[in-house]
């Protein structure tokens, strides 16, 4: 969530009147993330956050939206996209696709304690089965196909150790087929800062712009790689309890996604290695624009390597 598109409120304003939602009162850009363009915004009939889409193209948008619209009519506490006065999600703004959503209570919980961590199990859990009767169809962007895709594109930028931490692993998960894992639509970012807490409760989770039908179990190891880790990378066996814990109460684990769970546990730390890797090597101009350091990930895939053995059942 950078500023790669600069929005005037005059321009704002104009373009709000096709939308029901009053008169704009203010406009601010958010300084982070790296995909797409993003502001909150304060009209006279309430408060919204606008995104301008830099990349994606309009039919994952349409995924992206409906998944939203359709979340939230099941009580998950998502933004609920706003529809213009054609009645459509989607709209046009500087020549790019935009989108209004609601604009959820709560702040990010940075230092995530056990009970925050089996409020999200619980969040995910429910949001998985809540998705299953969402009928989109979208591959996970950034899965398999796309890491094999960004490898060569970022190979040039690593010594010789990472490079073969790189082809390593690529050849390790290349070893595996899970598609008879439980699937459905996940989110695939759900990190801290993409979760909204009042106190010890759930406002809000926000960012669904990397969602895709994945196998579930992805998505609670990347919520395990980002809620559960120390410093080091290591697991925090506590947190990590409490939110595979909670998962498993709503949506019991099966025991295929047991045997699967020490290969997805490092899938979800390549992933966002090489996601970070690409962000920070090939990056593009902004105005406001926040990149992750890669060796948080490189860190996080060499414990889930050597650790294997020790990882946190399920």
């Amino acid at each position: 969530m950078s500023v790669y598109t600069k929005v005037t409120a005059k321009e704002l304003g104009e373009w709000l009147r096709n939308y029901a939602v009053g008169t704009l009162v203010e406009c601010k850009g958010i300084a982070a993330g790296i995909e797409n363009t993003n502001y909150f915004v304060t009209t006279t009939g309430g408060h919204f956050v606008l995104t301008i889409f830099e990349r994606l193209p309009r039919d994952a948008l349409a995924f992206y939206l409906g998944l939203m619209a359709h979340l939230a009519r099941h009580g998950i506490p998502c933004p609920s996209p706003i529809a213009d006065l054609q009645g459509t999600m989607l709209g046009t703004l500087k020549n790019k696709p935009a989108a209004l959503v609601t604009r959820l209570p709560g702040a990010a919980e940075m230092a995530p304690q056990p009970v925050h961590c089996a409020r999200v199990g619980t969040l995910l859990a429910t949001m998985h089965l809540a998705g299953a009767s969402y009928p989109g169809e979208l591959e996970n962007p950034r899965g398999p196909r796309w890491w094999r895709g960004a490898a060569p594109q970022v190979r040039p930028f690593l010594d010789a150790e990472r490079a073969r931490l790189l082809d390593e692993e690529l050849r390790f998960q290349s070893l595996y087929r899970l598609q008879d894992l439980a699937r459905g639509p996940i989110h695939a970012d759900l990190f801290r800062d993409n979760v909204l807490f009042e106190g010890t409760s759930i406002g809000g989770v926000i960012d669904f712009y990397f969602a895709g039908v994945d196998a579930w179990l992805f998505d609670v190891a990347v919520c395990v790689n980002d809620w559960c880790v120390l410093a080091d990378g290591a697991i925090d066996d506590v947190r990590a309890a409490a939110l595979l814990t909670a998962y498993h109460e709503a949506r019991p684990f099966t025991a295929l996604e047991r045997g699967a769970w020490p290969v997805m546990l490092r899938a979800a730390a390549l992933r966002f290695w090489l996601s970070r890797l690409y962000d920070f090597h090939l990056p593009r101009p902004g105005e406001l624009v926040h990149a992750h350091d890669p060796e948080h990930f490189r860190r996080i895939l060499a414990r889930r390597i050597a650790e294997s053995d020790r990882c946190p059942w399920i």
